[in-house]
């Protein structure tokens, strides 16, 4: 089927940059809502879209800081509004609790590894990193103030995001129970680490380390917080343990928090420990993006 080259242009949807953003949603606490927001148009590929959840203006109608989220799945599933198992059931959720402590969260999609395959993920976060600056006057959001925050394959995803060279200066890298060094893989073709890279680790060394934060760590990378169970029976514990030491000796500020009788996604916590942590981590946030 073909089109004249004006109707084509006239029958697209708006471009990410110039759509106008969708209506608020005004749930407790002044918090508002916006579900599904387009930041990226990829060739061949779903619109990657984000929700955004905002506080109130600051004093005087001062831009607030930016949470970026960036769910886990093993880089093969997920969705942006989930921060883990251990969350669904909180009311207000998790998301809504960030906003209504005076901070704006974007939850990113990303495509995952049956779509396309790393250094595809990382581009996404960095084009929504990007979608955000552009708009932030209309968000009310403060950019130079953002840290990224993620949990499993989104923590490794968001070590990478916050190590590499790049426009977007963030102010702070939160990474929960994620793998750092990827050139660990077995030599099985069906791990999430080689679906991902699009083969087995011993198959393709370079990428395994280009996709590793341990290897990709520089002097002046912004402050990192990695949380970690020490019984995690998916990602070793042993991850955070060592991207801690390489950043602390790049001197790079690094704080490591290891619990005591978790298992991966916070499996073995008691309901209070969870809140906790998650409630010491965002605290973590407000001081870094002050």
């Amino acid at each position: 089927m073909t089109a004249p080259t004006g109707l084509r242009t006239l029958i697209e949807a708006p471009h990410p940059d110039e759509a106008p953003l969708p209506p608020a949603a005004r749930l407790g606490a002044g918090v508002r809502l916006l579900r599904g927001v387009p930041y990226a148009d990829v060739p061949a590929a779903r619109p990657l879209e984000l929700d955004l959840w905002l506080p109130a203006h600051g004093p005087g109608g001062q831009p607030v800081p930016l949470v970026l989220f960036v769910h886990g799945g093993a880089w093969r599933r997920g969705r942006r509004e989930d921060m883990g198992y251990r969350m669904r059931g909180w009311r207000p959720g998790p998301f809504a609790r960030i906003a209504a402590a005076g901070l704006a969260v974007a939850s990113v999609d990303y495509r995952l590894s049956g779509e396309a395959v790393f250094p595809a993920p990382l581009d996404d976060l960095r084009a929504a990193l990007r979608w955000l600056g552009l708009r932030a006057p209309e968000l009310g959001t403060d950019t130079g103030r953002t840290a990224v925050w993620g949990e499993s394959a989104g923590g490794h995803l968001a070590s990478l995001l916050a190590l590499s060279e790049g426009p977007a200066r963030l102010s702070g890298a939160v990474a929960w129970y994620a793998p750092s060094d990827l050139t660990r893989g077995a030599a099985d073709a069906e791990t999430p680490e080689a679906l991902l890279l699009g083969a087995a680790p011993a198959d393709v060394p370079r990428l395994a380390r280009e996709a590793s934060p341990v290897a990709q760590i520089r002097p002046g990378a912004p402050p990192f917080l990695l949380v970690h169970g020490e019984d995690d029976s998916m990602v070793d514990c042993g991850h955070s343990r060592t991207l801690a030491a390489r950043l602390d000796e790049a001197g790079v500020p690094v704080d490591l928090w290891t619990v005591p009788g978790a298992d991966h996604v916070w499996h073995g916590l008691p309901d209070a420990e969870v809140e906790h942590l998650f409630d010491r981590t965002l605290g973590w946030i407000r001081q870094a993006t002050r």
